[in-house]
Order: C-alpha cells, then sequence, then structure tokens
C-alpha cells in the first residue's frame, strides 16, 4: 500500500531541519517547500509574517504566490492578511467569482489560481503571519486538505518561532563579540593616542570620536588603523 504522507510526517519533516546548517530565510523557504509536499492539492506556497513595516512575504515556493501575496500588501486587504491578523482559516473555493477583497481574487484567477487556503500562524513574540496555500484548479481544497494545511501551519509555527529565538541568539552573540571586539581596539587606540599625545583617557577618546567624525569612519575603523600603524612602526 502506497503510503501517503500526514501531519506526522510533517512534523518528522520540520524536527529533522538543523539550525546550525541553515540560515534564517533558508529556513522559512524549507517550511514553505514542505507545505507543498504535505498539503493535498498545493501547488504554491507562501508565507506571510507582520513586520513593524507591514506585511511580507519570508518565502514563496513561486513566482505566482508571491505576486498575489504583494496585491494585497498594495491593497491592504485580501485572504492571507484576513488570516494573519485573526489567525484563522480563510477560504477562497473559486476565485473566479470570490468577491470579497475587491479585484485581488479575480487577479489570481488570471494568474493562474482557482483556489486559495490562508492559514494564520500562531506565532509568539511576533505579529503574525499566515501560510498561503494556492492551487490551479477552483475547489482544490477538500476539508482533509484543510485539516491537514492547519494542522501543518500549527507545526510550523512552533517550527518558526524555534527558529527565530535560534537566529536571535546567534545574532546577538555576534554583536557582543563585535562589541567586545571593538572595545578591545579602542582601548588599544587610546592607549597610542595617550603615548603620543601625553594626553588623559579622556582627551584620547575625544580625539579619537573626532577624528571618525571629521572622516565619516566608524569609531572601530579609526581605532584599528591607529593600532595598525603603531604595530607597523614598532616592528
Amino acid at each position: 500500500m502506497t503510503h501517503v504522507p500526514g501531519p506526522s510526517d510533517a512534523l518528522s519533516a520540520l524536527g529533522h531541519i538543523r539550525f546550525s546548517e541553515t540560515s534564517r530565510d533558508d529556513f522559512v523557504g524549507r517550511v514553505a517547500a514542505l507545505a507543498v509536499q504535505f498539503v493535498p492539492g498545493a501547488g504554491e506556497v507562501s508565507i506571510t509574517l507582520l513586520g513593524e513595516r507591514g506585511p511580507f512575504t519570508a518565502a514563496a515556493t513561486g513566482d505566482v504566490a508571491s505576486r498575489l501575496d504583494e496585491r494585497q500588501y498594495h491593497a491592504r486587504t485580501g485572504p492571507c492578511l484576513d488570516a494573519a491578523a485573526d489567525r484563522s482559516t480563510v477560504s477562497v473555493p473559486d476565485t473566479a467569482t470570490d468577491t470579497r477583497w475587491g479585484h485581488w481574487s479575480s487577479h489570481a484567477a488570471a494568474a493562474g489560481m482557482g483556489s486559495v487556503l490562508s492559514v494564520g500562524l500562531t506565532t509568539a513574540g511576533t505579529r503574525g503571519g499566515s501560510l498561503n496555500i494556492y492551487a490551479r484548479p477552483a475547489a482544490a481544497f477538500s476539508a482533509g486538505a484543510t485539516e491537514t494545511a492547519q494542522a501543518y501551519a500549527g507545526y510550523a509555527s512552533v517550527a518558526l518561532d524555534n527558529a527565530r529565538v535560534f537566529f536571535d541568539a546567534v545574532a546577538l552573540a555576534a554583536q557582543l563579540r563585535e562589541a567586545m571586539g571593538s572595545r578591545a581596539v579602542i582601548e588599544q587606540a587610546k592607549g597610542v593616542i595617550i603615548a603620543q599625545r601625553r594626553c588623559t583617557p579622556d582627551e584620547a577618546f575625544a580625539h579619537l570620536t573626532k577624528v571618525s567624525q571629521d572622516s565619516n569612519r566608524k569609531l572601530r575603523d579609526v581605532a584599528a588603523t591607529i593600532v595598525a600603524g603603531f604595530a607597523r612602526r614598532t616592528v
């Protein structure tokens, strides 16, 4: 008997994506790609996230899905925005006849997508989002397919939350390393300036800041140049 992939398979597939072996964008892209595999009837899939500057498509498996998402953002209305805002499921069985969002559905029909299913993502620590599933035939999503999409969206929400925590921690660690490195080289540069100008630490830092401002360069870069120049002269 042929095995039909189900929600448990989707959960397993999501769980096997290693954060340490991918980037944030690639991870979201793989979440979208897996939805095509596990949701019956799916043609193209996109993931909408509500950011500080408004909604954006974090990943899409095809250009049509991405363009139809963008039309919704521009018009500020559409199934993906409703699903994201309410964390609900919005079904468009036939884009050729649906009139809930002005001309958007007719644009979807003209683009070759006959039905759409948007499921809200219950992500924590974000403004929300949606899993958007596009299909070429009308009435492509049965009740069973809708349930599978909802289950997958739940798993994806957890996976996206975990990814956000991981990648935010990685970014913070990198920022801390950079800050520590910057502080070290700035202190070294201050020492060089103190020795050369016979001034106080505050005066050395003021001099360093002035050079940075006058040259329109980052303080760390100016400090690194001073330290490197001193090192060359003492070799």
